[in-house]
């Protein structure tokens, strides 16, 4: 069970809110950019989160070299609420049933009892080619965490040597006993023309899995290309390659 039990709910749709109660000297820690409001007793102050190697390794990680932490100084219960930067679900995690493994950007806040932290991938592959580079965030600890993602969030549980293939973009975050890899997506028309880039994440449990249905950098592609940009033509080789043939 976690270290500290957390009075919270999640309220909206697509633009999800995170509220959380914070009894007398209870504490948050969470992105910069993820602060909607607080009520009074409640004091925010931006820091490093556990000295210079602390902010060095989130900035490292993709993360705010800071961390802003939310403390309930009052003599009564009081809220703070949080919500992200792009339409998606938040899901909360206790980190003291399993250590997790997310990409960057999908950290929201937490309790003051989770460590977050950098985890460099087992393989040189899943480093260099996925798509969410060489470096995952690592979250320990007794306390819980909450996650954000694009679209809606699929949770799903594998068994022992059971396999899934994930487009990089989708992975959300995974137990650290999953076992994660990326390979090069077979056959040369498949990786021209497909339009869903050249590498999977190959995932092998067991552990449990979340994937995001709308990861924010293809949303925005979409809504580059609708708009003349040309973003989705330089990371997707196969729409790029289509377009030309096409005489787009």
């Amino acid at each position: 069970m976690p270290s500290s039990s957390l009075d919270y709910r999640i309220e909206g749709d697509d633009f999800q809110a995170l509220f959380v109660h914070l009894e007398p000297g209870a504490t948050m820690r969470a992105e910069p950019g993820s602060f909607m409001f607080m009520e009074p007793g409640i004091e925010m102050e931006a820091s490093t989160g556990g000295g210079l190697m602390a902010g060095l390794k989130r900035a490292i990680g993709g993360e705010s070299f800071f961390i802003t932490t939310f403390s309930n100084q009052g003599s009564r219960r009081a809220t703070v609420a949080f919500a992200a930067a792009y339409p998606g679900k938040m899901v909360v995690l206790d980190l003291s049933l399993s250590t997790i493994l997310c990409q960057r950007d999908s950290f929201l806040c937490s309790t003051t009892d989770v460590n977050v932290s950098v985890a460099f991938t087992k393989r040189l592959g899943a480093g260099f080619f996925g798509g969410e580079g060489f470096i995952l965030q690592k979250l320990t600890g007794n306390g819980q965490a909450f996650l954000h993602a694009g679209g809606y969030i699929i949770e799903r549980q594998l068994q022992s040597g059971e396999e899934l293939r994930v487009d990089t973009g989708c992975l959300v975050a995974f137990e650290e006993s999953v076992d994660y890899d990326i390979q090069m997506i077979r056959g040369i028309k498949t990786m021209l023309f497909g339009g869903e880039g050249l590498f999977y994440a190959m995932l092998r449990g067991p552990g449990k899995v979340w994937m995001q249905t709308t990861p924010f950098s293809r949303f925005a592609d979409r809504v580059l290309s609708a708009a003349g940009g040309g973003r989705e033509q330089v990371q997707r080789g196969g729409n790029f390659l289509g377009g030309i043939l096409q005489g787009e």
